[in-house]
């Protein structure tokens, strides 16, 4: 680990980056047919949430190496900002999984939910670590609405990998 900091406006683009990700992940699900989808669809809402947990753990990297903390207010309600703008698109690419487990599962090759259960997963666990680390970096004025918006994302990937358990 190296002793570079951040700044703000790099916390920022990795969440624009998270933004843009999510929306291709969304995307990707969302062209996955009911019926007749390919391996190589597939294969692609894989690469896509792989991309997308990459990305969410340089954010936690850069939030944690981020100086000064506590982020200021307007850098806090900035981020809050956008953390709310991509909880429409985080339900949407978590609604697609469990709409789509069935097409996963028709798959002729099997493997394919346990992959998805595994991408989820993974993801759960990168957005709880960025959403946690935000919350450290953060001061007390939006504390309480970062952790609302952790415990609803929480919330909606255990539905989703419980569907795929």
């Amino acid at each position: 680990m190296s002793n570079i900091s951040a700044t703000i406006a790099n916390v920022e683009a990795d969440i624009n980056t998270i933004v843009a990700q999510t929306t291709t992940l969304d995307n990707s699900i969302k062209a996955f047919p009911l019926t007749g989808g390919t391996l190589a669809e597939a294969l692609a809402v894989h690469n896509n949430a792989v991309t997308l947990g990459n990305s969410i753990d340089k954010g936690t990297t850069d939030v944690k190496a981020t100086t000064p903390t506590p982020f200021s207010d307007a850098d806090g309600a900035a981020i809050l900002t956008l953390g709310k703008t991509l909880e429409p698109t985080i339900t949407s690419v978590l609604t697609g999984f469990v709409v789509k487990k069935a097409a996963f599962q028709a798959l002729p090759l099997g493997g394919i939910p346990a992959l998805f259960k595994r991408d989820l997963s993974n993801l759960s666990a990168s957005t709880t670590a960025f959403m946690d680390a935000l919350i450290v970096a953060a001061l007390a004025s939006i504390v309480a609405n970062l952790t609302a918006l952790k415990a609803r994302a929480d919330a909606a990937f255990a539905v989703a990998i419980a569907v795929y358990a």
